[in-house]
């Protein structure tokens, strides 16, 4: 177990992180810089004070209130904030100040991004997947790492095999069956969890979007916002992955 110290600031890194989480969240789907402005109140466009903008304890103190207008800030926020911290607090308590460590958490972070922007508004910014998979592959090759033919492989089968499925879907259904941004979603998945991690990403996620939206999308027509479920996915692929796949290995093996 690392330094309670170093678990301490890991979360608070990801706090923080979160805190700029939102911001991606509330502007890439509109095109905006993340950069700039400074942050603002969604309801008055008040500029927010650096005080009412520490991660998680500016909405308890404010009642979840913009203190200028008093209109309702939102319960995501500090969730994504909440979120992010434990993330990294998490990958700093399993794995210490290690390659494996920052990994996980940047992963975690990025699939947060997609999954909230994906489930609001059907779209996955290239900054986060494209950015995400060269994130992955840079990530590979940190001293301490061993993986980046296996990063590389992931990120080629990942969007590789979901372009093909992609195309097979439109070819069969005549229209279009996953959104470009889903494929290059798992360009990304791949580049961080490597081939196995990739399929079962696709597996989870496929498997996860029928059974939970899949009737939601019959009665409504609404499309399933498959980002979302493929980062579920990923986030189980990444905790738990190896175990999965050694024990699917394993009952193949005995033909159980």
């Amino acid at each position: 177990m690392a330094d309670p110290a170093i678990i301490g600031a890991a979360a608070l890194l990801g706090a923080a992180l979160g805190s700029f989480l939102n911001v991606c969240v509330a502007r890439m789907p509109a095109g905006e810089s993340v950069l700039r402005p400074r942050s603002r109140c969604p309801a008055c466009r008040a500029t927010i004070r650096w005080r009412d903008n520490l991660p998680v304890l500016s909405w308890i103190f404010l009642r979840a209130k913009c203190r200028d207008c008093g209109g309702r800030i939102s319960a995501r926020y500090p969730a994504i904030e909440l979120a992010t911290a434990f993330a990294w607090g998490g990958m700093a308590w399993l794995y210490g100040t290690s390659a494996t460590a920052l990994t996980g958490a940047v992963l975690f972070t990025l699939l947060l991004a997609i999954a909230v922007i994906d489930a609001r508004h059907y779209i996955i910014p290239d900054a986060l997947s494209l950015g995400g998979c060269a994130a992955g592959l840079a990530l590979s090759a940190l001293p301490g790492s061993t993986r980046p033919l296996a990063a590389i492989a992931g990120a080629v089968l990942g969007f590789g095999l979901l372009y093909v499925v992609g195309w097979l879907g439109e070819k069969a259904f005549r229209k279009p069956a996953l959104g470009g941004g889903d494929v290059k979603m798992m360009a990304m998945v791949g580049a961080f969890l490597g081939p196995g991690g990739a399929l079962l990403t696709i597996f989870l996620g496929a498997l996860a979007g029928s059974l939970v939206y899949g009737p939601i999308s019959l009665r409504t027509g609404k499309p399933v916002p498959f980002g979302t479920f493929l980062a579920f996915g990923a986030t189980v692929a990444l905790l738990f992955g190896d175990a999965l796949l050694d024990r699917y290995l394993e009952l193949a093996a005995t033909g159980a």
